[in-house]
């Protein structure tokens, strides 16, 4: 416990050293920090720092970072979406929400250049922070399944609420325990903090975070450490556990089995839905995307659900002319109502939204939108490779995963996290000392 508290006293001691060489340190720790908190904290956060790096502003900081140039000119392009806007007042709302893709690129473009010792600080404290809302999450969980004895508050949404999102708070958590994987592996802390924040992603039961998780941790011990067995042993028997717990726990095994059934054969029955006056049916992807009508004995797991909306997403192509402009910023969900309605969907899918940020971003801003997203993407994969920082390519593996899933930037949390890292990691003058060390 002793070091463990000395160890932590020894961070917070190093963010004060580096934060008095640059105050927006602690601008950008705060905005961090505030993600996976209410939108409220989110503001504030973001207010500070850009009030920290307007105050702190020196004329010979300011430099133009081409990088970073891209997602402000997304901002823009959704801006400037208003004016063809199918919802204008959707739109306008929207825009505030927005805004983190103009103030996080423009503030790292005023403030004193981060050196890479500094980013890695930023790095660390954001992944404390992770593990201290872990630990409050599994906390609040126990308390309540002792008081309903309702074993569902460990898993999914039930876990961290769905306004937060299980899916999106995967991501967070895959990337804090990378840190320490990478970082800060030999400790018994860190390898406690490791267990604990992948059972912790685990219970969270994102199926395609899960997948691509283990798939870059196996990625990263053969390639990095062929030669250390202490670290292989360790993931070896890491893995056994939680296959083991996605074996033995009933909620993810069944997620998993969902989605295994739904894609191998159709017309599998959904027992957990199911009840004794009526089955319901999982739609395969096939069905997903060829049948004309459902109704509401179908339903949609994950896959066969995006396979859907990818489909009615070219309906809209083929229907509209929006290829150039899209609908405008927040402005598809009459549509994707209109197409619920029109293939006899049940209520609840009439208002989800598209669950694939490249589609979301093409219906919402255009073609145009979408480059601007995959030149980001691009950039952003391109850098990592370059630095052949395991940090920075995990990030933007799981974001390119995650993008196919999730509309991810139709959330603040989401918008703040992917702004923040992308810049963090890909301004230019980190990626010249990286190649440079």
């Amino acid at each position: 416990m002793e070091n463990t508290y000395n160890y932590l006293k020894n961070v917070l001691l190093d963010l004060k050293k580096e934060s008095s060489k640059n105050p927006s340190i602690i601008g950008v720790v705060l905005v961090l920090l505030c993600i996976p908190l209410l939108y409220a904290f989110n503001s504030i956060s973001l207010a500070l720092l850009v009030g920290i790096t307007l105050y702190t502003f020196k004329k010979e900081n300011f430099k133009t970072e081409t990088n970073l140039i891209l997602p402000i000119a997304l901002f823009g392009l959704m801006a400037l979406s208003i004016l063809w806007s199918i919802n204008v007042s959707d739109s306008v709302k929207a825009i505030s929400k927005g805004l983190p893709l103009l103030l996080i690129p423009l503030s790292f473009m005023l403030f004193s250049r981060l050196t890479k010792n500094q980013k890695e600080k930023i790095v660390q404290i954001y992944s404390f922070g992770i593990v201290i809302y872990t630990l409050f999450c599994l906390l609040k969980a126990i308390i309540r399944f002792v008081i309903t004895h309702n074993s569902g508050v460990f898993f999914y949404h039930e876990l961290v609420t769905e306004d937060v999102n299980a899916i999106h708070v995967s991501v967070y958590v895959s990337v804090a325990i990378f840190y320490f994987i990478t970082r800060s592996f030999s400790s018994v802390l860190s390898k406690t903090i490791i267990i604990i924040l992948t059972v912790f992603l685990i219970l969270l039961s994102s199926k395609n975070i899960i997948i691509i998780f283990f798939g870059l941790l196996i990625l990263y011990f053969l390639r990095y450490y062929k030669s250390q067995i202490k670290r292989k042993t360790f993931v070896m028997v890491m893995l056994f556990c939680i296959l083991a717990l996605i074996t033995f726990s009933g909620k993810i095994k069944e997620r998993f089995l969902i989605e295994f059934q739904s894609n191998v054969k159709e017309n599998t029955i959904n027992k957990e839905i199911s009840t004794d006056t009526g089955k319901v049916y999982n739609v395969s992807v096939k069905q997903a995307w060829n049948q004309d009508k459902f109704n509401a004995s179908y339903y949609f797991p994950g896959t066969a659900f995006r396979v859907y909306q990818i489909r009615i997403f070219k309906e809209m192509l083929s229907k509209d002319a929006i290829f150039f402009t899209g609908y405008g910023l927040n402005a598809t969900d009459s549509k994707i109502e209109e197409k619920s309605i029109e293939h006899n969907l049940y209520d609840g899918y009439g208002n989800k939204n598209f669950h694939n940020e490249y589609i979301q971003i093409f219906a919402e801003i255009g073609i145009f939108g979408l480059l601007l997203l995959l030149a980001m993407i691009f950039i952003n994969l391109k850098n990592a490779v370059k630095t052949k920082d395991f940090m920075h390519i995990s990030f933007a593996v799981l974001m390119i995963s995650l993008f196919l899933t999730e509309s991810f930037l139709s959330r603040q949390r989401g918008i703040v996290f992917f702004t923040i890292f992308y810049c963090l990691f890909n301004a230019d003058n980190l990626i010249v000392a990286s190649k440079k060390e």
